[in-house]
């Protein structure tokens, strides 16, 4: 229900910010990271409205298997569906806005909806960067205290994790967005295909405070973060190894998926401005298209009880459609 209401909100927000600037003069941005747009325009379109539909099937699949099924209602599935919930709002951010840039002669964007736009970016981003500690958190605890785990990674341990890992972000974002509200701008280009960081780079003079509060804010949610995760698994890997055969491999296998969402995630690379137009749209499509596609794919595929379910889905449907042929064609 609040993973609901969440997507309700950014989808109503989308609204009123749209609105917002049909009836106001508003600044518009050109949106420049576009390579070779007039000649692949249709194939551009096909391919990212593939994988955006591939996105939320894929997503969407494997929560609504951890919401039906009893014996997924664990800290780590409950994890694994705040996380793919997750990408299903950084594609919803990205891709409505892209699919209708690609279809049209002029890439461009209001100030204020780029602003919302890069506020949602991020937030979801760095969510997703906190989901992975308490994921990692859930691990340690499971690994290295399992007579304590029932009693630690409680409901309420839970809930309160998943609204931090939203709220926080949301929290500290909107203070650096309220004050890049403020800013002037000499430039109206951006050198890239939806607004992240680079907007940083229209200001005419640029501000001091911004660039302090960006800093905390990489250290306080990212590098911080992932010292956690790093820690975590260390400890992890350092108490396996001095235990039997089984329970490594046990280890090994429940934060694989684990690690493996992390170094993806980890190497969306930072867009440099030196870089060519069209290898910084290739790492650009990198960071929007394949991050959310892998995570369902590798939790799909790496995580056992996961993967039983999804097959028992496949067969359950060829059954249904072997056993009523018409139905397809009646519809």
């Amino acid at each position: 229900l609040v993973c609901f209401i969440i997507i309700v909100c950014v989808l109503l927000l989308h609204v009123i910010v749209y609105l917002m600037d049909v009836e106001l003069n508003v600044t518009l941005l050109t949106l420049g990271g576009f390579a070779e747009l007039h000649k692949y325009r249709y194939l551009y379109f096909v391919v990212i409205f593939t994988l955006y539909i591939l996105i939320l099937c894929f997503n969407t699949i494997i929560v609504y298997l951890i919401w039906t099924h009893k014996n997924l209602h664990e800290p780590m599935y409950i994890f694994i569906a705040a996380l793919l919930i997750n990408s299903v709002l950084y594609s919803m951010i990205i891709y409505p806005k892209l699919l209708s840039d690609v279809l049209s002669e002029k890439q461009t964007i209001s100030y204020p909806l780029c602003l919302f736009q890069g506020f949602s970016y991020y937030t979801s981003a760095v969510s997703e960067f906190l989901l992975l500690a308490a994921m990692a958190y859930d691990r340690y605890v499971s690994i290295c205290k399992p007579l304590q785990y029932p009693v630690i990674m409680n409901r309420i341990t839970i809930y309160v994790c998943l609204i931090l890992a939203w709220l926080i972000p949301a929290f500290e974002i909107a203070v650096s967005f309220v004050l890049y509200s403020n800013v002037k701008l000499c430039s109206f280009t951006l050198t890239a295909i939806f607004c992240n960081n680079s907007f940083y780079r229209l200001q005419c003079v640029p501000s001091v405070v911004i660039s302090i509060y960006g800093v905390v804010m990489l250290i306080n949610m990212t590098f911080l973060p992932m010292l956690f995760i790093l820690f975590s698994y260390i400890r992890i890997l350092r108490i396996s190894y001095s235990c039997c055969r089984e329970t490594r491999r046990k280890a090994l296998k429940t934060c694989l998926p684990h690690l493996l969402v992390l170094i993806n995630f980890s190497f969306i690379i930072r867009l440099d401005s030196d870089l060519s137009k069209t290898l910084r749209l290739i790492l650009m499509f990198q960071s929007i298209l394949f991050h959310p596609l892998l995570n369902p794919i590798i939790y799909g595929l790496k995580m056992n009880e996961i993967f039983r379910h999804i097959k028992s889905l496949l067969c359950q449907t060829l059954l249904f459609t072997h056993r009523n042929p018409g139905s397809t064609a009646t519809v």
